[in-house]
């Protein structure tokens, strides 16, 4: 194999084969945080759970990722990011292998959550991309980063859809505790050795967060409006296997699980977004894609009987969410460079706080008023979060 990452350890950099790698492993470890979403229905039948304790299960994910962010993510700014990856890989496998294993809900909600904690493999991969990359090539690197993020969330709920309707739900979590493990392998192989510049003790650390929220409304915006946004597309993903398992569809899982390679459409927005995003701005980016958005859920709500008019809204929506994704992050790696780690950890903690709360009351909201009320439901966060997006934050970095 050759060396991928051509660096020293006191000088890293960033080439085409180390940014394959880091996109690829951002894009296999995003998928554990959905790929229960598809099964809910398989697990709900095995374990007899109800519609609520269903609910439970996608945002105990969320959970674990938000919990992670606030207190792991802090450690890449103080912290060799290549030793703390590791470290997180072997959760990862061990927390996979558990809920493989699982024979009831609260051992199930254990091992996801703990999944959720592990997957902070991303949130620092991301951050050390933008970090070794100049500012000229932020957009693209960051760009690139999230369309591997993108891939990895909308074909988990395909990939686990048909490895569960075949081998059962159980047999996607010993998948990825396999995929977990190679990737954990090949990025302590090839990912350079950086030297933090920070050396906070850890108390300090994570309650330094605090403190960069308070001097940054740029980030404060840029997290509530994240989180508005995440919650409306969460609600729809871990409500639509339940939606498309009744008449008129009555789909399977594998069934359910194809919407996600229509969602693929979000990797085009990631795309376009990080090509265009220093052109137009990030508040004007992102405007435009709430509105996209908005547009999906307006179109699943008054068509969502139709093959049609779901596919139509998943792709509007997936678009719209990954392209205000892309401009809302670069915005946020603009605030404080020597802070990248902990930024981009209280915007993430806000974007998968918003996202655990969305996936849980939409669950409720679909017990209650169908498909319908779900879109609804979630015209009404976009809409919320096209107003926060609207207001000035004070920075140049808007």
């Amino acid at each position: 194999m050759t060396d991928l990452s051509h660096n020293s350890a006191n000088n890293p950099s960033l080439n085409k084969g180390l940014l394959l790698l880091m996109s690829s492993a951002v894009s296999a470890t995003a998928a554990n945080l959905y790929y229960n979403q598809p099964l809910l229905p398989q697990m709900g039948q095995e374990l007899q759970l109800s519609g609520e304790a269903l609910g439970a299960i996608p945002a105990a994910t969320q959970f674990g990722y938000a919990a992670a962010l606030l207190l792991i993510s802090p450690l890449g700014d103080n912290m060799s990011r290549k030793g703390l990856i590791a470290v997180l890989s072997f959760f990862l496998v061990s927390a996979s292998l558990l809920a493989f294993s699982a024979q009831n809900l609260a051992m199930l909600l254990g091992a996801v959550f703990v999944i959720g904690l592990s997957a902070n493999i991303t949130q620092q991969l991301i951050p050390f991309a933008a970090s070794l990359s100049s500012p000229e090539q932020k957009g693209r690197v960051i760009g690139t980063m999230m369309t591997g993020l993108t891939i990895g969330i909308l074909l988990s709920r395909t990939v686990s859809g048909v490895v569960g309707e075949h081998l059962g739900w159980r047999a996607v979590f010993a998948m990825s505790a396999a995929i977990a493990l190679v990737f954990g392998l090949l990025l302590y192989r090839y990912l350079p050795s950086n030297t933090p510049a920070g050396k906070l003790p850890y108390p300090k650390l994570v309650a330094s967060m605090f403190g960069l929220a308070k001097k940054h409304p740029a980030l404060r915006t840029s997290a509530l409006t994240g989180a508005l946004w995440f919650a409306a597309f969460n609600a729809l993903w871990a409500t639509l296997a339940l939606h498309v398992g009744e008449a008129p569809f009555n789909y399977n899982a594998q069934q359910a699980g194809l919407f996600g390679i229509i969602a693929l459409a979000g990797v085009s927005g990631a795309k376009l977004s990080g090509l265009y995003v220093t052109k137009f701005g990030s508040r004007n980016m992102i405007s435009a894609a709430l509105l996209l958005i908005a547009a999906g859920f307006a179109i699943s709500a008054n068509w969502g009987d139709s093959l049609l008019g779901l596919i139509v809204g998943i792709i509007l929506i997936d678009f719209g969410v990954f392209s205000a994704q892309v401009s809302n992050q670069v915005r946020v790696f603009s605030i404080d460079p020597a802070a990248q780690s902990r930024i981009n950890g209280i915007y993430m903690l806000g974007y998968y706080l918003g996202g655990a709360f969305g996936s849980l009351l939409g669950v409720r909201v679909f017990d209650q008023y169908g498909w319908s009320g779900v879109a609804l439901f979630s015209i009404t966060l976009i809409l919320c979060s096209l107003w926060v997006n609207s207001r000035k934050a004070g920075t140049p970095a808007n």
